[in-house]
Order: C-alpha cells, then sequence, then structure tokens
C-alpha cells in the first residue's frame, strides 16, 4: 500500500467512524443503555450479514429493527411466524391478470430492506426454509424466476428462549446464516428510569430523523469490505475457526463461512474503530456472537454447562495472538 493511498484509507476510515458513531446515537434516542448492542447489529449490516436475537418479548428486538431502518430511510417489514404461516406469505406470489393474461409476481414482505422474522422459531420448518435463498443469495426464485431484494438487506430475526411449546428449533443450515447472535438483555437502573420517563417510543419513532441515505450505506459498506488484512491476520483467524473443529465438547465445529463471516464483521467494526486495518482485538471482540451459534455441543458437555460461547473463548485462549499484526 503506498503512502498516498493509505492517508487516503485512514481519512476514510475516520469518516466511517463518524458516520458509525452518528447512526448509534440516532439508534440510542429510543433503544437506551444498550450501546454495545446497538453497535453489534450496526456491524452485522454493514456486512451484510443477518442477525438472530434471542431474549423475552419485551426488551426492545423490533425496536432495534424500527430505529435502524428509520436511521438509513429505509423500508422495514414485520413478518409474524406462526405455525400456519406459509412461505408465499414470506416471499410473495404469482396472481394471473385476466387484462394482461399473464401471471404477475406479487412480492411479500421479505423484500424490504430490514425484515423482522418475529418468533422465527413458532413457523414450521417449510416456512422457515423459505428463507434460505434469500438469506444467502439476496433473492427470491418464484416458479424459476429470481426477484433480487433491495439493497441493503437484513433478516432480524428473533426467538423467544422461554416459551418453547409448539416451536420448531432452527436447522443448523438456518443458523449458519446468521452472521451473528445477541441477547438483548434487560436494560440497566438509569436507563429503564429514562425509558419510562421519556416520550413514547412510537411516537419517537415516527419522527425519528434519518442519519444516512441508502447511498451513503452502500459506500460505507463497499469501503469496509476493502480495508487491509494482513497476512498473520488471515492466518490467526483462521487457526481460531479450526481450535473448535478439535474441540472435545463438540459434535460439530465451525464451517468456513464463519470465518468468513469474522472476516467481514472484523473489518466493519475496524473502520467503526477509525482503522483502515483490522488487528487481532477486532477478531476477539466478534468471535462469541460470530461463531457461537453455530457450534452443535455434545449432549454430555450440555449436562455439565457447557455452552458454545465457552469453546469460543477456550478456541481464542489456545490460539496465540500474532504480535505484527499492523498496516
Amino acid at each position: 500500500m503506498s503512502e498516498s493511498a493509505g492517508v487516503d484509507a485512514d481519512a476514510l476510515a475516520g469518516r466511517f467512524a463518524q458516520m458509525f458513531a452518528a447512526l448509534a446515537g440516532n439508534i440510542e434516542r429510543v433503544v437506551r443503555g444498550k450501546r454495545e448492542k446497538v453497535e453489534l447489529a450496526l456491524v452485522c449490516l454493514l456486512a451484510e450479514g443477518h442477525l438472530l436475537v434471542e431474549d423475552v418479548p419485551g426488551v426492545g428486538k423490533t425496536t432495534l429493527a424500527r430505529a435502524i431502518s428509520a436511521s438509513i430511510e429505509a423500508e422495514w417489514a414485520r413478518i409474524q411466524f406462526t405455525p400456519d404461516l406459509l412461505p408465499s406469505d414470506i416471499t410473495g406470489v404469482s396472481i394471473f391478470n385476466q387484462g394482461t393474461s399473464a401471471f404477475e409476481f406479487h412480492p411479500g414482505p421479505i423484500f424490504a430492506n430490514l425484515a423482522v422474522a418475529d418468533e422465527i422459531n413458532r413457523g414450521s420448518p417449510k416456512t422457515q426454509s423459505a428463507l434460505l435463498e434469500v438469506m444467502e443469495e439476496r433473492r427470491v426464485t418464484v416458479e424459476g424466476t429470481p426477484h433480487p431484494v433491495p439493497r441493503p438487506f437484513m433478516v432480524i430475526a428473533t426467538q423467544n428462549p422461554v416459551d418453547m411449546d409448539g416451536t420448531y428449533p432452527l436447522p443448523e443450515a438456518q443458523l449458519d446464516r446468521f452472521l451473528m447472535r445477541i441477547s438483548m438483555g434487560y436494560p440497566d437502573h438509569q436507563a429503564e428510569v429514562a425509558l419510562l420517563a421519556g416520550a413514547p417510543t412510537g411516537a419517537m419513532l415516527d419522527t425519528m430523523p434519518p442519519v444516512l441515505g441508502r447511498e451513503d450505506l452502500a459506500r460505507m459498506i463497499d469501503f469496509a469490505q476493502r480495508l487491509h488484512v494482513a497476512p498473520p491476520l488471515f492466518d490467526y483467524l483462521v487457526r481460531v475457526v479450526a481450535a473448535t473443529r478439535a474441540h472435545a465438547d463438540l459434535r460439530l465445529g465451525a464451517s468456513p463461512r464463519a470465518g468468513i463471516a469474522l472476516l467481514r464483521a472484523a473489518r466493519v467494526r475496524a473502520a467503526a474503530a477509525g482503522r483502515s486495518y483490522i488487528v487481532p482485538e477486532d477478531v476477539k471482540a466478534l468471535a462469541v456472537p460470530v461463531i457461537a451459534h453455530r457450534l452443535i455441543v455434545t449432549p454430555e458437555a450440555e449436562l455439565r454447562g457447557r455452552s458454545g460461547a465457552d469453546v469460543v473463548a477456550e478456541a481464542l485462549g489456545s490460539v496465540p495472538t500474532p504480535q505484527a499484526a499492523g498496516v
């Protein structure tokens, strides 16, 4: 990288960091006391990934999605998953037009910038599978004809970890489509007091000003994925992912897709910090939300209270951190 190119990249990274902070600050006006979760969601968005939020009702999962869409002038749609929901209720259908004597495609709610799949595990496996193609390829194929979804495109799916009656657990192939899994958690005392004392959230969302346009967001996405990655970082990232495959507590370790997802997310985190290159701390900070949900723990390890997050933490500890990982 030439010196002038480095200066330009640093200036662009600084601008990226300013816009990222403005987005996060705008969202925090309604999602109070959750800066870390807001930033993770934005990292996921700018890495062109999808987000799985596992938490109890009423902690702001849908509000987070609406606040993101309002902040970037994007369209959002909410899909309530139920056992009787059909795949066509998500993707859309072709309807015969008597006037033109032809079938016309009527897009479903998935054709939005942010699609909220509420309680996704309440949908049948057939309905859940309707999301597989669009989450991976950004298009929906109906009767052999592909229909691209808009850019940016992000699925924010929610699950309630308490009430599991009448649910269908997401298969591994579906979980692997989500770049991250997070839990919102309850707000702290001061944030909850401010929430009660403030204006109604719905009214604030309706009047929330956009911070960025879609073109600005597209430029941020493109810039982040061009960030410099030193060769030791590629090696480090692969070793971390590979360490999960050899762990005794797992039936299934992380796939190469997990490594690709972690790299994309790390690039966005680096740009959000105003850097034009990633460092090992970017990988360490994102490894658990990006990798843990992709792992399958053995039944014996589950009985001992082990989780995918524990395995990822141990994998990070077992791999030496590269020392010369800068530009």
